[in-house]
């Protein structure tokens, strides 16, 4: 009977649902046909400047020799940029600064998902809350709007919802059929329902034990770094002054026509030179993000603060914890958080968490919230996966700007709408808000910026609905198959390319340099494991690329998915974007001593380490063995605590044993089972367990190891065998 009302309420809270959604879109179609249309065609915009880029200097030397700017933006996130490209395209002189470089900060730092908010929509149905419903149906809007601009970095993605009890699957189909409702047209693909057996074939990793079958529903995924980086570009090509690295450390005032006291434009520093330069504008607008209220107060330094500010972490894991082309959502975590678990980038990314933080520009993944992700994914997953703290590649933490609400208990229940802010002085702030709605913010806040400032535009109306951003206009999907047939690059290699660049990965191929091979012709890999160039270190100068942080954190993305592979791609990085820049050898060893304290403190490597050196491997090894072994580890890893393929080279050249560089690898893999390019402790040991047990006939790795510590035993019988002295032992 229990069973029975639990359904019985189900089944009228999914009608209810439905038919609340259905009465919303319905008054929200009647008031307004023209805001949310998929294909939207821009206005009459000053035509992008096509050719190359103006460089950074031409840039700061606009940004010292305007008169006056009508707009001057602080911030180079994704609202920032946005800003400043809805600014200009309207025929506004804009200039916008960054303290750090575009997308530094929490844009880069996303769950890489373009959506409108499942749960938000949760929040509109069950408290009957218009607000949260607009804001889901903008946000579908800017999905459509984003996947149309930038089809080289974004996409649709399905993605699976378990359900594990039968009376939710009817409670949750409601809920997604509900998001397709209210997208409409511009649904990206309908949901659908999948039984156990169909679930099982799409997702063959998820735990099968009580599950009843899923739901797949459609939202859009993007390289976020490189969407923000391509909302930059493409608001300097249509004329703006962008700089990236000029902080801004206090704001100007005069008095207006009127006596009015008001800010007047802001004094900066280029933090690469130490060169102080003022900048006058009409306008000044604070988009800063997480640091929204240390511009406010620079204005006035009693105002109270407006954003309450939540960390938010994220795991990246090898491949194999998912499906190439399908998410993962876990609607309600153990604290009743959402994780989602995603392919990206050729990886699997997990999160996010969502609490209370300090503001930080060097914001730090903690060990708690890892584990919390990982935890929370072993509850998904078969027993035949093993959730292992050693496969974190890599991890971050972002700082998401929340307006804070001072009914609010916690920062879950905080709404992400946006808020813009005008202070006496006219200083305007735009805070809180999403990634997904970058576009439809600043066309609020360039609105708010013309009315209180008195701006005079070409164009009074937003002109960004519909303009494709740097990279999209000429891509196709298969464009990457010229690049294959014209330049003679990988197929990997080429796609990336297509993906990152779009219709300018031509000319990043034109910087690729020869192989020497017969295949591929071309395109010298900074990483083996990865798709990207050096002929990319070099792109990246002439797309404001200024440290070597800028290169594997936001041109590349290699410290979002491997801090190993970024470290060891950190000196070709260096040399390269150093000859571009003209750097001194002093210098070139500070950004790479810079680029690996970042790695170490802000991509996980820390917390990674920590761990490391607290936890003892989980094998069925007797003691004596595990002494035995991790002796044996030792001698080779040093203090550094692993095992790299260098190393193993090293032994080897000493034993005077002849092995290809391709060998060297091979037998560092078949022992690095979390794919970060080094063998650790625990994986050795792990090694050794399947060994003694039988999972493992053998190990090359092992062998070699063994072999050194007998050729440097003086006592060792074995030391004069012939098999030793050729080397055979260790085949």
């Amino acid at each position: 009977m229990t069973s029975f009302w639990s359904l019985r309420r189900t089944l009228l809270a999914a009608g209810g649902a439905a038919g609340t959604v259905y009465a919303f879109s319905t008054y929200s179609r009647s008031k307004s046909n023209k805001k949310h249309r998929v294909h939207v065609v821009a206005a009459d915009t000053p035509a992008p400047v096509p050719g190359p880029l103006p460089m950074r200097a031409a840039n700061l030397q606009a940004l010292q020799e305007t008169a006056e700017f009508d707009v001057l933006v602080i911030g180079g996130g994704a609202t920032g940029c946005g800003v400043a490209l809805d600014a200009v395209t309207r025929g506004l002189k804009t200039a916008l600064v960054e303290r750090d470089d575009f997308s530094a900060g929490t844009s880069s730092r996303s769950t890489k998902l373009i959506h409108g908010g499942v749960r938000y929509l949760q929040k509109a149905i069950m408290g009957l809350d218009k607000e949260q419903y607009n804001l889901v149906k903008e946000a579908l809007h800017e999905r459509a709007n984003l996947l149309e601009i930038a089809p080289h970095l974004s996409g649709p993605l399905p993605i699976m919802l378990p359900v594990y009890r039968w009376w939710q699957l009817p409670y949750f189909w409601a809920g997604i059929k509900a998001y397709d409702l209210v997208a409409g047209s511009q649904c990206v693909k309908s949901s659908y329902l999948l039984t156990k057996s169909r679930a099982l074939e799409l997702f063959p990793m998820l735990k099968k034990d009580r599950l009843v079958g899923a739901i797949v529903y459609y939202d859009g995924q993007h390289n976020d770094a490189r969407m923000n980086l391509a909302i930059a570009l493409s608001a300097a090509r249509h004329g703006a002054a962008v700089a990236n690295h000029m902080e801004v450390k206090s704001l100007t005032k005069s008095t207006d026509d009127n006596g009015k006291e008001v800010i007047s434009g802001a004094i900066m520093k280029d933090t690469l030179t130490g060169e102080e330069i003022t900048v006058k504008a009409k306008c000044v607008i604070n988009a800063t993000g997480p640091f929204t209220d240390g511009v406010r107060q620079m204005d006035n330094a009693q105002i109270p603060n407006i954003c309450q500010p939540s960390a938010g972490v994220h795991i990246i894991l090898p491949d194999y914890y998912s499906p190439e082309s399908m998410g993962l959502l876990d609607p309600s975590t153990s604290d009743g958080r959402v994780i989602f678990f995603l392919p990206w980038a050729g990886l699997t990314i997990a999160g996010t968490t969502d609490s209370p933080c300090d503001v930080t520009h060097n914001p730090t993944p903690t060990e708690k919230e890892i584990q919390f992700i990982l935890n929370e994914i072993k509850n998904y997953l078969s027993p035949d996966v093993s959730v292992r703290r050693g496969d974190v590649l890599a991890a971050w933490s972002g700082i998401r700007p929340l307006v804070s609400d001072p009914n609010s208990k916690n920062t879950q229940s905080i709404s992400r709408n946006h808020v813009i802010e005008v202070s006496p002085t006219n200083l305007v702030t735009i805070a809180g808000g999403k990634w997904t709605t970058y576009r439809s913010m600043a066309s609020d806040t360039v609105d708010k910026a013309i009315d209180v400032c008195s701006l005079e535009p070409r164009h009074k109306e937003c002109q960004t609905d519909g303009l494709m951003l740097e990279g999209g206009d000429a891509y196709t999907p298969t464009m990457f198959i010229r690049l294959v047939q014209d330049f003679g690059l990988e197929n990997e290699v080429a796609q990336h390319l297509a993906h990152t660049y779009g219709d300018k990965a031509f000319e990043v191929a034109k910087l690729a340099q020869m192989t020497g091979k017969r295949w591929p012709v071309v395109g010298k890999r900074l990483v083996e494991d990865f798709p990207y160039l050096e002929a990319e270190v070099k792109y990246a100068a002439k797309e404001y690329a200024c440290t070597a942080i800028d290169v594997i954190a936001r041109r590349t993305r290699l410290a979002f998915q491997n801090v190993q592979a970024a470290e060891t791609a950190l000196p070709t990085i260096v040399k390269l974007l150093g000859q571009e820049l003209g750097w001194s050898k002093q210098r070139c060893k500070e950004e790479e001593e810079a680029a690996k304290e970042f790695l170490y403190m802000e991509m996980g490597g820390k917390a990674h380490l920590d761990v490391r050196a607290q936890t003892t491997p989980d094998t069925n090894l007797p003691v004596a063995d595990i002494e035995r072994y991790t002796k044996r580890f030792n001698k080779v890893a040093g203090a550094k605590g692993f095992i790299t393929h260098v190393d193993l080279g090293t032994i080897i050249q000493n034993l005077g044993i002849d092995v290809s560089d391709d060998q060297l690898h091979d037998m560092l893999e078949e022992v690095d089972t979390n794919r970060n390019g080094q063998v650790e402790l625990d994986e050795f040991l792990q090694l050794m367990s399947s060994v003694r047990a039988g999972v493992m006939s053998t190990s090359r790795l092992d062998r070699i190891m063994k072999l050194a510590e007998i050729v440097e035993d003086p006592e060792n019988p074995m030391k004069k065998s012939e098999d030793i002295k050729e080397g055979r032992v260790w085949y």
